[in-house]
């Protein structure tokens, strides 16, 4: 049994992990514990959190988004940004502690289906939701990871702006409406650290 905590942002991600997530590991005797930092998520901050878990767990990740991460300098990659995290850690830990950082937000998975999206929120105004999601996924080369990181344009506040979507419910029941294979597909990034998660 390999017993995994997941520093998560908040309770998006802890619910989007124990609905979607934690039954796709069990077969594999992995067991996944999302722990909620609620939010002002940094380097300090992420440093003290994760040296904390790795004491109790075998292996240690993270879900935190790129958009918003408090200390994010200008030139950031998200490989510089879980690079910066991991040298910061105590090296005793190092070895069982890998950071991941999601790009831009975790509601960056929902574009995986547009239609999902429609199917939870309202819109605004007039417009479809499907059509409009559909229309941003096309304008990012119908990549979900790619939808960008300004407080206008990423990809919860296009919801929020836009629909009725309300994050600790609509994001987690999207996300299991579209299924974990699905997001996988579509979104690299995602996809590379569930196979990482699946190889321990």
């Amino acid at each position: 049994m390999v017993r995994v905590a997941i520093s998560v942002e908040g309770l998006t991600e802890e619910r989007f992990i124990k609905g979607l997530l934690f039954d796709h590991f069990v077969p594999l005797n992995i067991f996944l514990t999302p722990i909620d930092v609620h939010g002002n998520v940094s380097i300090d901050r992420v440093q003290r959190e994760l040296e904390n878990l790795a004491f109790s767990f075998d292996k240690v990740t993270t879900l935190y988004d790129f958009y918003g991460f408090k200390d994010r300098q200008p030139s950031e990659t998200k490989a510089s940004l879980e690079a910066r995290i991991k040298a910061r850690l105590n090296p005793r830990i190092a070895s069982i502690v890998f950071p991941y950082v999601q790009m831009h937000e975790f509601e960056g998975l929902l574009f995986s289906s547009p239609a999902a999206i429609a199917r939870h929120v309202q819109a605004l105004n007039e417009q479809n939701i499907s059509t409009w999601a559909q229309s941003i996924l096309n304008s990012f080369n119908d990549d979900p990871e790619k939808i960008n990181d300004s407080s206008v344009t990423a990809p919860s506040k296009r919801l929020e702006q836009n629909t009725s979507y309300k994050k600790t419910i609509d994001g987690p029941n999207i996300a299991n409406e579209i299924g974990l294979q699905n997001i996988r597909e579509q979104c690299a990034g995602f996809n590379n650290w569930i196979t990482m998660m699946e190889g321990w």
